[in-house]
C-alpha cells in the first residue's frame, strides 16, 4: 500500500486558494496529490485517479506527477518545480535579487535581510525565478536543494 492520496475537488481547491493568498497564483491546472504528510504533486498526465489506483494494486506507485511544493505550517512552500510550473501566474510575494545575492542564493546561502515579512517568497533576479525562500525577522531561509547549488569560486 503507497502512501499517496489523490486530492478531491475541495480538497484541491483549498490548495488553489491558499496558493492564491500566497502568491497570486489563479489556476492549479492538473490532478493534485500528496505523498506523506506535506508532499504535493502535481499531475498533468492522461491517467484519471481511478486509473491510477487501478495501477496501484497492479504495481507499488511511490510517487505520481512532479513535486511542488510542501504544506508547512497551513502555508504552501512551492519547490523550484512549482516556482518554475506557476511563475507565469505569481504575482505576489516575489523578492527582487541583486546579482551578489543571487548568487549566495544558489550556493544555498540565507540571505541577511530584514523584509518586515514573515512568510514565503518567491526569489527573483532579472527574470529567473530561483526558488522560494522563507523571510523571518532578519534572515530568508533558503530551501535550495544541496544537488542543486552551485560551488565556490576558487
Amino acid at each position: 500500500m503507497t502512501n499517496i492520496k489523490i486530492f478531491n475537488k475541495n480538497q484541491k481547491q483549498e490548495i488553489a486558494n491558499k496558493l492564491k493568498k500566497q502568491f497570486g497564483i489563479s489556476v492549479l491546472d492538473g490532478m493534485l496529490v500528496k505523498h506523506g504528510a506535506e508532499k504535493l504533486f502535481l499531475f498533468q498526465g492522461n491517467y484519471i485517479p481511478r486509473q491510477i489506483r487501478k495501477l496501484e494494486k497492479t504495481i507499488p506507485v511511490d510517487k505520481v506527477g512532479i513535486y511542488f511544493g510542501k504544506i508547512q505550517n497551513e502555508k504552501i512552500r512551492l519547490s523550484m518545480e512549482g516556482v518554475h510550473i506557476l511563475k507565469n501566474q505569481i504575482t505576489k510575494n516575489i523578492f527582487e535579487l541583486n546579482k551578489e545575492q543571487a548568487e549566495q542564493w544558489m550556493m544555498g546561502q540565507e540571505l541577511q535581510i530584514k523584509t518586515g515579512k514573515k512568510e514565503f517568497l518567491i526569489m527573483k533576479y532579472k527574470n529567473d525565478f530561483l526558488g522560494c525562500g522563507k523571510a523571518s525577522e532578519l534572515k530568508i531561509g533558503n530551501y535550495v536543494p544541496k544537488s542543486r547549488r552551485l560551488k565556490a569560486k576558487n
